[in-house]
């Protein structure tokens, strides 16, 4: 049965109402680090404090974690309407995981606005559900409605386990994505379409995008203009011009309305349309390095450390670890435990799980994702910090924040992190 949209969630929408960005905030809940393609203007560095882009964010939580979130941060932002999910990979390329995050916040939070923003490669099988669930606004990324133009776009394309890549490749992405707007739509849901302008490669084809879509039964649009960023295929490619912008958006409104207003945000965006609220970033990472309850009785703290003053090694690198306890009065130093050693893939972190099963913590300067949530599945949460061991081990027992110094690779896809997302190294 489709849902019937009111007035109120449409007005209250800021990013799809332009009058509503002055007045109502949105939150963006980064629990989607997998992505099912790979874009040839995309590189998802994980926490670069200084970009404002997709596929930014600061950290990566889990769905209980984004209830947590969500009610830290109601304490500081009290007008948010919106809440949605957006990456920093895919929704679809991590489906478990951002289903039950839709499940759990729908209970806590349920007269907010849920949107999600997709390349709808893995959408489909999920539209009944995200409808039942009261999600009112779905983003799809389609850049062109040509195979011919889209394998220039992509790198590849991964689904039901086996990568594509080329024409193939394409055609396969584009299929599925189309096929999912009137599917949207038969469920009530407001379909946007978002195209990156590309100069030379899409910027002649996106009205006929428009049209395709606007014929699927799209509602909106929002023409993107390319960030070259660095270490992707599409670096050295030029900005789009204001003349390019403004020709493509005019060609492309004759089929369907025009966002104009878009801030291209982050995947952990929070706050006000192109006001982000900085603060937030802090809250994410308190909320993702609190211990959960259940952990606390395991005695021992396990620290990534070259020389047992400061968190420094990066979980691939650590050969070893060091342990402490927590003493009367501060922190005894319990020993060195060996780690495995690289090159068995997965079963190198279930036998670090296995060594740290005592330890409630680990500490470590960087990690892959992959690592990540096996070591932590495990029982021994990973915390992602750099700075002082006693700072991180008192925010391990007395559970405070803990504040890093610096960690510009802590969120890389995979254990190597190639910054590839097709796996571990």
């Amino acid at each position: 049965m489709a849902k019937i949209i009111t007035q109120e969630e449409i007005a209250k929408h800021p990013c799809y109402n332009e009058e509503a960005k002055g007045k109502y905030a949105r939150v963006h809940l980064p629990v989607a680090p997998k992505c099912n393609i790979q874009c040839n203007y995309c590189n998802r560095k994980y926490d670069c404090v200084n970009e404002s882009r997709p596929g930014v964010t600061s950290g990566v939580l889990t769905p209980s974690q984004s209830v947590d979130y969500l009610h830290e941060l109601s304490k500081v932002i009290t007008n948010v309407s919106t809440i949605g999910i957006a990456g920093p990979g895919d929704p679809f390329a991590n489906p478990e995981e951002t289903m039950e995050t839709l499940r759990q916040v729908k209970r806590e939070f349920p007269d907010k606005i849920f949107c999600l923003s997709t390349n709808g490669l893995g959408l489909e099988p999920h539209i009944e559900e995200i409808a039942s669930l009261g999600v009112t606004h779905v983003t799809i990324t389609i850049n062109a409605v040509d195979p011919e133009i889209s394998a220039k776009i992509y790198r590849w394309v991964r689904f039901n386990r086996k990568v594509y890549r080329g024409y193939v490749a394409a055609k396969l992405l584009m299929e599925r994505q189309l096929r999912c707007i009137p599917l949207l739509k038969s469920f009530g849901i407001v379909v946007k379409i978002n195209s990156i302008i590309i100069p030379g490669i899409n910027d002649h084809h996106i009205p006929e995008v428009a049209k395709v879509c606007k014929e699927l039964g799209a509602d909106i649009m929002n023409c993107i203009p390319l960030i070259p960023t660095a270490e992707t295929p599409f670096e050295t490619i030029e900005k789009p011009t204001a003349v390019t912008i403004l020709r493509v958006r005019e060609f492309s409104k004759e089929h369907l309305p025009m966002m104009t207003h878009c801030a291209r945000c982050r995947a952990d965006a929070a706050g006000m349309l192109g006001n982000d609220m900085m603060e937030a970033h802090q809250i994410l990472q308190n909320v993702i390095n609190t211990i959960p309850g259940d952990l606390n009785d395991k005695p021992y703290v396990a620290v990534a450390t070259n020389e047992g003053h400061l968190v420094n090694l990066h979980l691939g690198e650590a050969t070893h670890v060091y342990i402490y306890s927590k003493a009367e009065k501060g922190y005894n130093f319990e020993g060195m435990r060996e780690m495995p050693k690289p090159g068995s893939g997965d079963m190198r972190w279930l036998e670090m799980a296995k060594i740290l099963k005592d330890c409630r913590a680990l500490l470590v300067s960087g990690a892959g994702e992959n690592p990540q949530s096996i070591i932590t599945n495990c029982g021994t949460k990973v915390i992602v910090m750099t700075g002082m061991i006693d700072e991180g081990l008192e925010g391990v027992y007395e559970n405070k924040p803990i504040k890093s110094i610096a960690k510009p690779d802590a969120f890389r896809c995979g254990s190597g992190c190639n910054g590839n997302a097709q796996g571990c190294a």
